[in-house]
């Protein structure tokens, strides 16, 4: 089975009013104490495997791990190096954005190791880049993309889709020059307005307009159009690759695999003694500074997984992905499968196909995914 390590770095310039991630902006922090508790983590999950698997890929999320030191990142890495064997060509992917990148810390960050950059754009015009919050310029954004692009062997571009007042031309026109720039890979977000962010509030008293169901299921299906035509179809229902340049990483996560999640809020998925063991991390930085330096580890929750409950959680995120599931080995994974009633149902009305026993998702059922599980499952 594959093995992802993911690290997080809480910290921030700035919190965008769309976003509900694990983000805090500080005005200064102690870089090496932050680093000293995340090896400190690492060092916790590795000790409580039996066996350790062989590490394929490396994220850093966040928050903006591009505030982050070359050196920092450099000795996250060395760590995980010496407490797992390392694949030969392990995927080592930074998050990065726009206004915290410069070429010496790019530099700094390949030196290190890292080989995969994706950049946060969210936007290609200043207007709405001021409404998203971001502290970068449309001019910033593809000044970073082609640093990054010159630095690193493969760079995945951001942009969020179905924004406040967002029609379809002119996403269609944005998409057109995100394509122009000649990634491998795109993940193209619908924004969500989530819960107890300032976009929520925004929402709620009527001074937010986000386009309707309809409008962002036609922005949905122009992205799916404009991408096929580039050659890169969605592989995930957010993400675009050219054929061989998905994110092996988060692939991890769609196919069910064990990863082991580093820093404050992260979440991770481990096999430990015949056990599926979720583990979270506390949220507040701080808070789980303090209990890492004092337990070893910052876990709110390391918990055995029922199941019944695993098996839903693969359905819901392999469901995701184009190429589907294969029934038969997860049958032979959980002992179950879903109810051949219930999948010839939702295939009559257009939400899953089944071939060779492999179920996929339509586009119209990944974009109504939870119903369909909820279906499958219940």
């Amino acid at each position: 089975m594959s093995f992802a390590v993911y690290v997080h770095w809480p910290f921030c310039a700035a919190k965008c009013p769309y976003c509900d991630f694990n983000s805090h902006v500080r005005t200064a922090i102690d870089e090496d104490g932050w680093v000293d508790g995340i090896v400190a983590e690492l060092e916790w999950v590795a000790n409580s495997q039996s066996q350790r698997p062989v590490v394929e890929t490396i994220f850093f999320g966040g928050g903006t791990p591009s505030l982050m030191s070359g050196k920092s990142v450099g000795r996250i890495l060395q760590k995980i190096a010496a407490l797992w064997p390392m694949a030969n060509d392990p995927e080592i992917t930074l998050e990065a954005n726009p206004a915290s990148a410069d070429a010496a810390r790019f530099a700094d960050y390949r030196a290190a190791g890292v080989n995969r950059v994706s950049l946060g754009v969210q936007a290609l015009n200043d207007a709405d880049l001021k409404a998203l919050g971001r502290l970068h310029d449309a001019a910033e954004a593809r000044a970073a993309l082609a640093l990054a692009m010159a630095t690193f062997d493969r760079v995945s571009l951001d942009l969020i889709y179905a924004r406040p007042d967002q029609t379809d031309a002119q996403w269609r026109n944005e998409l057109k020059q995100a394509l122009a720039f000649g990634t491998d890979h795109l993940s193209l977000y619908q924004l969500t307005i989530e819960p107890q962010t300032p976009y929520a509030l925004l929402h709620r008293d009527g001074r937010l307009q986000i386009p309707d169901d309809d409008l962002a299921a036609g922005l949905y299906e122009t992205t799916q159009e404009l991408t096929e035509a580039a050659g890169l179809p969605a592989y995930e229902i957010s993400n675009h690759a050219r054929p061989g340049q998905e994110s092996r990483h988060n692939l991890v996560y769609w196919r069910y695999g064990d990863y082991a999640g580093a820093g404050p809020g992260a979440h991770g998925r481990l096999s430990i003694q015949g056990a599926r063991i979720a583990t979270a991390a506390i949220r507040l930085p701080e808070r789980w500074h303090d209990t890492v330096m004092k337990n070893g580890h910052g876990f709110s929750e390391t918990a055995a997984i029922s199941n019944a409950d695993a098996a839903r959680e693969h359905l819901l995120m392999n469901l995701r992905l184009a190429e589907g599931l294969d029934l038969a080995a997860y049958e032979r994974r959980w002992g179950i499968k879903p109810d051949a009633v219930k999948i010839a149902a939702l295939a009559q009305q257009g939400f899953l196909t089944l071939k060779d026993d492999v179920l996929t998702a339509t586009p119209s059922g990944r974009l109504l995914l939870n119903r369909v599980i909820e279906e499958l499952l219940n």
